[in-house]
């Protein structure tokens, strides 16, 4: 039997499948139906009044509409923030712009490290060049 620590309380449990323990597990359960019960009478409800109307918290209700167990079909103004810049989203990690952002900042690295790797390379360039100058 594997013991862990809860990351979400601290407490000492057998770790099975869960990374939480049985107790956590039942209040996220018990955080879950409080908040279907209120979008079940409150479907125009936002992120923010479902949190301060329910006392989960927008971190917990987050987690809720990323595992699809809170669906954002049922709740149109159901919307959580962007990872990156804190604007508001339906589904995802990132918003359109920062997703864009990120793709093309990686397609420039990438068109960038093509561009080096192009021609020989000489004696102290590439990953260890710090560590080959203080050797010559």
């Amino acid at each position: 039997m594997e013991l862990a620590n809860c990351p979400r309380c601290g407490r000492l449990f057998a770790a099975n499948f869960r990374d939480i323990c049985p107790n956590c597990i039942k209040e996220i359960e018990r955080e879950y139906e409080i908040c279907v019960d209120y979008l079940r009478e409150q479907k125009g409800a936002n992120i923010q009044e479902l949190s301060e109307a329910t006392g989960v918290s927008v971190k917990q209700i987050t987690s809720f509409v990323r595992e699809g167990r809170i669906s954002v079909v049922n709740a149109p103004n159901l919307m959580y923030p962007c990872e990156v810049c804190g604007t508001l989203i339906r589904e995802g990690h990132m918003c359109d712009s920062c997703r864009n952002r990120l793709t093309r900042e990686l397609s420039q690295a990438a068109q960038a490290g093509q561009d080096q790797d192009s021609g020989p390379r000489k004696p102290g360039e590439g990953a260890y060049r710090v560590v080959d100058k203080f050797h010559k």
